[in-house]
Parts: C-alpha cells; sequence; structure tokens
C-alpha cells in the first residue's frame, strides 16, 4: 500500500457495506444528537433516494439523503461512510450538498421615531392598511 494513501480509521466502514441512516447523518453532523435523527426518520423528514425511510435503513456511497430541517429540505449525497461522530472537516468530506440556496425574503418593518408615544388613530389605521389588515377588525 503507498504510503501516501489515506488509512482508513475504525470509525469508516467497508463501501460494500451500509450504515444506518439515523448513524451517519449524526456522524457527519447534520443532527446534535442521534436520537434527534431517529426522530426526524420517524416523523418522516429523512428520505433515501425518494423514498421514506425509518432510522435503521442502511445509506451506501452514493446515495441521495434528504433531511427536512426547518421547513426545507437538505439534500445530501454520500461520498464516505462513518460510523462515528467526526470533526467538520472530515465530515464535510463524507458528502456533497446539492441543497438549492433557500429564497431570500425581506420585509419592510414600519419605524416609529423614539419617544413618539401611541399612534393616533389615523396612523393606526395606516399601519393596518400598510400591513394588508382591515382597520375594522379587531381581532
Amino acid at each position: 500500500m503507498p504510503l501516501d494513501s489515506p488509512q482508513p480509521t475504525p470509525a469508516e466502514s467497508d463501501p460494500g457495506e451500509g450504515v444506518r441512516v439515523d448513524t451517519w447523518l449524526w456522524s457527519v453532523r447534520q443532527t446534535k444528537s442521534r436520537s434527534l435523527a431517529t426522530l426526524a426518520a420517524r416523523a418522516g423528514h429523512v428520505r433515501i433516494n425518494g423514498m421514506t425511510v425509518k432510522a435503521a435503513q442502511k445509506v451506501h456511497v452514493g446515495d441521495e439523503v434528504r433531511l427536512r430541517v426547518e421547513g426545507f429540505d437538505r439534500i445530501l449525497q454520500v461520498t464516505a461512510l462513518v460510523r462515528t461522530r467526526v470533526g467538520a472537516p472530515r465530515a464535510a468530506q463524507c458528502y456533497i450538498d446539492l441543497t438549492p440556496e433557500r429564497p431570500r425574503i425581506a420585509w419592510s418593518v414600519p419605524v416609529r421615531e423614539r419617544g413618539a408615544g401611541r399612534p393616533t388613530k389615523k396612523e393606526r389605521r395606516d399601519l393596518d392598511q400598510l400591513r394588508g389588515r382591515d382597520s375594522r377588525d379587531h381581532g
């Protein structure tokens, strides 16, 4: 074996066999704990190659893993299998992030001058109209 080739660590597995998807997600730092990865799989927030899977489903090199985070899918292509949690630089080498950029929404927030007191009835109606509310509704 050449000296410049990296030696596999005991935490890495043989590419022919798989690793549980919850273990892999935790190992590559996509979830804070393995139990959170298991809960995400139970809730249906984890997919492998488009199929919703259980936490014990094996993931292999080349698989596409989708993890639902804060209402958006994180799309990862598996490039290496690890069984134990690794450092962030090593974790980044275990997948290719195919996630599209999240849409940016800019909100304009009306700001009143400091010390201006309570808004008058007219100012309140103008603020309600700006926010798309009917000022006649009080609820």
